[in-house]
């Protein structure tokens, strides 16, 4: 039994060296096409994170709305200003009477709540996310005409929407109905994304939510032969209401 064990060790270590030679020898033929030493150190990266002059690039609020505005309608997707929530559940139910949506969706937060949906469109079944245990939730959301969802930062320079996901807050809200609304209060603007990214770094791993979303626009799939389609993967319009 004792032979048996030695022999097989034996055979992968040689298994072992081998491997090392190879990769030896593929590493070496690299070095050699490229016409200097072959390195074994990591090379030193006297630099982190992002230079000090774009970490200190705050833009005001106007500019950032304004170029999250360009950045948002490049890609396809639309930015409508809104002076209050009310404009915001006019702007809705605006959109409702042209589009005639059966079921709308939302997040179940209490800005969304004041939208006053039910009443504004009353031909539409509206279900509040999570709100109850025998609803199949995935399934309202799949089958849902709007989604409406409460964005929790917006990025200038990317032009993106960053939407958390929490127990009332599903992901699927922001992820299946065909046309997705994303409130965004003009004080959740910011211009970098590291400076979403660093809120989440310091929050620590164990308050990080399962899902955390960054929309830029509506869905777009170009894997297949490079023909872009909108829609497949997500909503396939999303509107951006910039609330002052």
């Amino acid at each position: 039994m004792g032979t048996n064990t030695e022999k097989h060790q034996q055979w992968l270590d040689q298994l072992t060296e081998q491997s090392k030679a190879k990769q030896q020898k593929f590493m070496n033929n690299i070095s050699s096409r490229l016409g200097h030493p072959r390195m074994t150190e990591a090379p030193q990266h006297p630099f982190r994170g992002a230079p000090d002059f774009w970490s200190d690039n705050n833009w005001s609020t106007k500019k950032c709305i304004e170029q999250f505005t360009v950045n948002f309608l490049s890609v396809g997707g639309h930015v409508q200003r809104c002076s209050n929530m009310e404009q915001v559940a006019d702007f809705i139910a605006g959109k409702a009477k042209e589009m005639n949506p059966t079921h709308i969706v939302r997040q179940d937060e209490q800005d969304l709540a004041e939208l006053s949906l039910e009443q504004l469109i009353p031909n539409a079944s509206v279900k509040v996310w999570n709100n109850d245990s025998e609803t199949l939730w995935k399934r309202e959301a799949a089958q849902a005409d709007f989604g409406i969802v409460y964005a929790d930062h917006a990025v200038a320079y990317t032009g993106s929407v960053v939407v958390k996901s929490a127990k009332e807050k599903g992901r699927s809200v922001s992820l299946l109905p065909t046309v997705l609304f994303i409130v965004i209060p003009a004080s959740r603007m910011v211009t970098r994304l590291g400076e979403v990214l660093i809120t989440l770094d310091e929050a620590g791993r164990e308050n990080l939510p399962a899902g955390i979303h960054f929309i830029s626009g509506p869905s777009r799939s170009s894997d297949i032969e490079n023909d872009l389609t909108i829609g497949v993967h997500g909503p396939g319009v999303v509107y951006a209401l910039i609330v002052d």
